[in-house]
């Protein structure tokens, strides 16, 4: 009887990398950045809502879980990055210069976190994960 584990392949967070490395590029280079925002999101944003909408078809409860770690740390660098970037704004004298498509681009990426997540738990209900169903 062969057991169906989830490839490294889909394991690896590629909306968590993508967000890391688009906020890492935007505090960093924000010049750079800001010209060249149309490439940082066909190399970034789209491969990651294509790789991550290959997670929504396979319903094992440790890819779900996974995904539902990967996208709470998504949400947490998202948040501590807009925090970081109000308070250093309004409230310091050193300013950071993170574009407003950088944060536009990351709540892309969280909606399609939030669509992807969604669907997987439809899934494991119809699989029959969640207890009490019959």
């Amino acid at each position: 009887m062969s057991v169906n584990h989830p490839t490294k392949f889909l394991m690896f967070p590629w909306s968590f990398a993508a967000i890391t490395v688009l906020i890492l590029i935007s505090v960093f280079e924000p010049k750079w950045a800001s010209e060249n925002w149309n490439w940082l999101a066909l190399i970034l944003i789209v491969p990651a809502a294509i790789l991550e909408n290959l997670k929504s078809g396979y319903s094992s409860i440790t890819m779900m879980y996974a995904k539902i770690l990967y996208t709470c740390l998504t949400f947490f660098i998202v948040g501590a990055g807009l925090g970081i970037w109000v308070y250093c704004n309004n409230y310091t004298e050193h300013h950071i210069a993170i574009p407003g498509y950088s944060f536009g681009l990351a709540g892309i990426i969280i909606l399609i976190d939030l669509a992807n997540i969604f669907s997987m738990l439809k899934a494991a209900k119809r699989e029959g994960f969640f207890l009490g169903d019959d």
